[in-house]
């Protein structure tokens, strides 16, 4: 959603990348993210990974989340670096 706000088609790149899956968003978990907004945890982006990044009975498990900023994310979130060996088929 971000990246595809600042630069047309660049949502359909990563959307392109294999292993890529963005969770929808049902009535409850709209709602917890527009306060989890509200609330001053970050904007829509960064809410809507923290959220589907929390074990919910609906999706069975934890979401992991790629990222180059893994202090940004508060503990008990599962994080790995983008640039760890192995990540994204580089050894």
């Amino acid at each position: 959603m971000q990246a595809e706000s600042t630069e047309k088609g660049t949502a359909g790149d990563v959307i392109a990348l294999p292993g890529i899956l963005v969770d929808p968003l049902h009535q409850t978990a709209a709602a917890t993210v527009g306060a989890m907004i509200r609330d001053g945890w970050g904007g829509p982006d960064i809410c809507h990974t923290l959220y589907v990044a929390t074990p919910h009975i609906e999706t069975g498990g934890m979401s992991i989340i790629l990222t180059g900023r893994e202090s940004d994310y508060p503990p008990g979130i599962l994080t790995v670096d983008i640039d760890s060996p192995g990540m994204l088929g580089f050894h």
